[in-house]
């Protein structure tokens, strides 16, 4: 896990990244820059987020593994979720902090779809 946040954080405009346990509202690993923000906060509250997304769907009839990812726009921040359900992680998500004016969210998004791929807690 920790070797997967650092590489993670090594991305041009990640500010911090994290492991989540929504089920618990775990935070089960963070790596972040100074100037990011307070991850273990974020981890508490970006849990209702997933859970209320999961709940939204599952009410509109759509497959709670159909999520790829909730993207949140500040004015100068992206924050990305990513839960881990397609990987056999049930109750884990990815949240990862981009600086706007320097990173390339596509590219993260990417790299995260390759990190799930070997992740497992």
């Amino acid at each position: 896990m920790n070797e997967t946040l650092r590489d993670l954080l090594k991305v041009d405009g990640v500010l911090g990244v994290s492991v989540v346990d929504y089920y618990s509202r775990l935070l089960l690993g963070a790596i972040g820059h100074p100037a990011g923000p307070d991850l273990e906060k974020a981890a508490l509250v970006d849990t209702d987020v997933v859970r209320a997304k999961l709940s939204a769907l599952e009410t509109l009839g759509y497959r709670p593994d159909r999520m790829e990812d909730i993207l949140i726009t500040l004015d100068d921040e992206y924050h990305l979720i990513r839960p881990l359900s397609r990987c056999g992680n049930d109750g884990i998500f990815f949240y990862v902090v981009l600086d706007r004016s320097c990173a390339d969210l596509l590219a993260t998004r990417q790299l995260l779809r390759a990190a799930e791929e070997g992740f497992d807690v």
